[in-house]
């Protein structure tokens, strides 16, 4: 597993349209193992990919580093159960913003009063970088995919 960004697979990421995604957005690459992980802002809805609902806690996880790089903290994942008993997994900077968020949302409801998945502490890690790839990055990456 990459202490970096959370998981042993690389290139796990973007997940949904992968080309356009790494030529379109902004991404987080890993300093330690190069992965790439979306963590374009949204000025339309003022989100963030990191801060979408997931549909497995394993799928979060691969976003997490990221929502933990712009919080500058560790972030949770969390369960939330809809009232139609669908579970998603969303992370929150914190319990208070996942608390806000089911004030927000009444037909939803946490799995779990603790996270699912959190790190202990924050680290910045030296090599790590916030940009744009090149069209040489993206074939390359994707090739490695």
């Amino acid at each position: 597993m990459c202490e970096e960004c959370y998981t042993p697979q690389r290139r796990a990421t973007p997940l949904l349209k992968p080309t356009d995604c790494l030529k379109n957005h902004t991404q987080y690459i890993c300093g330690t193992c190069g992965r790439c992980i979306c963590i374009e802002h949204d000025p339309k809805n003022g989100l963030q990919r990191w801060n979408f609902p997931f549909k497995s806690s394993e799928i979060a996880k691969l976003y997490l580093r990221a929502a933990d790089h712009t919080m500058k903290k560790p972030c949770g994942i969390y369960e939330i159960k809809a009232a139609n008993g669908r579970v998603s997994y969303k992370i929150f900077a914190s319990t208070a913003d996942m608390q806000s968020f089911l004030q927000k949302n009444k037909d939803k409801k946490r799995g779990s009063t603790a996270p699912v998945f959190i790190m202990e502490e924050y680290v910045e890690y030296p090599h790590t970088q916030v940009r744009k790839l090149t069209a040489d990055e993206i074939v390359k990456y994707m090739a490695e995919r």
